[in-house]
């Protein structure tokens, strides 16, 4: 199965504008991104979706692939549909650009997925237990962390609210949706055909247009979650991550 990772990417985020083109830690966040992606053993090609010439010039500048795309897209599915009538491939995985600590066996536990199995579409979901064991902030009352619920290996619904509800949560665990999606060609290029849902628009979900047109959706479930920069203060704290793995680097290498 031949599968393209594409990494969409635009300058003008609300929050962080120009965010892929930070580059206090010598590189930039686009490129983190993109070479994490390159390390996935079921990966073919990376290609970055922009609608912005400068971060097309700063792909090009580390040796990346990158393809133009519009400037209109309402989501980064359709900026990774544009792509995908352009180039050949059976499965192509959207993958974040702002996770640049995306861990690059998740991508493959997405793949092999998709290849296990017969879905048109598939994410990963990780337990907020082994959220909160890697030290990392989500809450599942938290609107910005989105949750779903799987039954066997499909997703039941996705939301902001926290679901299942913890009337007895030694029971079912909490699951935090993680942002990215696996498509096999012809279904992508089906899927930004179709309008905006209810439901979507009601939760802000794009994935939840896949649940309420019938179509399922294959959940992995990983151990780890990527950090998501999503403001300037995740960006400097990303910086001091990244720092302090480096001089432990340099320290066993003495």
């Amino acid at each position: 199965m031949s599968v393209v990772v594409v990494i969409p990417a635009r300058y003008d985020a609300t929050r962080f504008p120009g965010k892929p083109l930070a580059n206090k830690t010598g590189k930039y966040l686009i490129q983190h991104v993109y070479e994490r992606a390159q390390q996935a053993r079921t990966v073919d090609h990376v290609i970055v979706a922009t609608d912005d010439k400068r971060i097309a010039s700063a792909v090009a500048s580390f040796g990346g692939r990158y393809a133009m795309t519009r400037k209109d897209h309402p989501s980064g599915t359709d900026r990774v549909a544009e792509v995908a009538r352009e180039v050949e491939a059976e499965l192509f995985v959207n993958v974040q650009g702002d996770e640049p600590e995306i861990e690059p066996s998740s991508i493959d536990t997405l793949v092999n997925l998709m290849k296990k199995g017969g879905e048109s579409m598939g994410t990963l979901a990780c337990r907020f237990d082994d959220v909160a064991r890697l030290g990392m902030d989500a809450d599942p009352d938290d609107p910005n962390c989105v949750k779903v619920v799987v039954g066997g290996d499909r997703a039941i619904y996705f939301s902001r609210s926290r679901i299942p509800h913890p009337r007895n949560p030694e029971n079912v665990p909490t699951y935090l949706h993680l942002g990215i999606y696996a498509y096999r060609r012809e279904f992508l290029l089906t899927l930004s055909s179709l309008p905006p849902t209810p439901l979507e628009k009601a939760e802000g979900l794009e994935q939840l247009r896949v649940l309420e047109n019938g179509f399922p959706i294959a959940v992995g479930i990983v151990k780890t979650a990527a950090v998501g920069i999503d403001t300037p203060a995740d960006y400097e704290a990303f910086v001091a991550r990244h720092q302090t793995q480096s001089e432990h680097i340099e320290a066993r290498h003495d």
